[in-house]
């Protein structure tokens, strides 16, 4: 029985440390997705700029 107890709770806490990777990484990218927009603000985007 108590084996099983450790297998659960291993499997949860990789579970956990999975999502809280997955969570950090949005949140990188989040953060260079505002950081793009804060780079572009004021410069013509328009189709003649390219």
């Amino acid at each position: 029985m108590t084996a099983i107890a450790r297998a659960l709770s291993r499997a949860i806490s990789t579970i956990n440390d999975i999502e809280i990777l997955k969570q950090l990484a949005l949140f990188c990218a989040a953060g260079l997705f505002v950081a793009l927009l804060m780079l572009t603000y004021g410069v013509d985007l328009s189709p003649g700029f390219f």
